[in-house]
């Protein structure tokens, strides 16, 4: 038992972000191909997070996805994102109800902006997104190796299906 105790408190070093997000290339369409979900993201379908910059300096956000089937009812939620100064626009918070702000981690950024891992330190949520709603097998079990790597549970993840275009 003490081992297990002991084992069971240690606690995960925190997600270490990319050094630096260009916002006007972060920002525009991302396909959800695969997430440890929120409570929200109930059965998603066609899952898309699309990010606009505001006069303010906040993050416009808007997630869509059909309910329970392609032609499931189209739900729409419009959290905004606030960067964190001095994270190199890596680290939000992301508020969907006021006063409330969470997490989120952008993790994993690839060099053309085409492929992004958002995570958590609570290892709770995770998403997996693209810029097109296909991901190919090789891209995608690498992208699961870098989540896993990261302190998640994998075997969580869901992967969300996608109309083809």
């Amino acid at each position: 038992m003490g081992i297990f105790s002991l084992t069971a408190c240690q606690s995960l070093p925190p997600i270490k972000t990319v050094e630096q997000v260009d916002l006007d290339r972060f920002m525009g369409d991302w396909y959800v191909i695969a997430a440890i979900p929120t409570f929200i993201e109930k059965d998603p379908y066609n899952p898309v997070e699309r990010y606009e910059k505001t006069s303010d300096g906040s993050i416009a956000t808007t997630f869509t996805f059909n309910q329970g089937s392609f032609t499931g009812p189209l739900k729409v939620y419009h959290p905004t994102g606030f960067i964190v100064p001095g994270t190199g626009n890596a680290e939000w918070r992301m508020q969907f109800v006021w006063p409330f702000k969470s997490e989120y981690l952008i993790a994993y950024l690839d060099q053309d902006y085409q492929h992004t891992i958002i995570a958590r330190n609570k290892r709770d949520y995770v998403w997996l997104m693209s810029r097109k709603p296909t991901l190919d097998q090789a891209s995608y079990e690498q992208l699961v190796a870098r989540i896993r790597a990261m302190g998640y549970d994998t075997s969580k993840l869901e992967v969300f299906k996608h109309q083809p275009q």
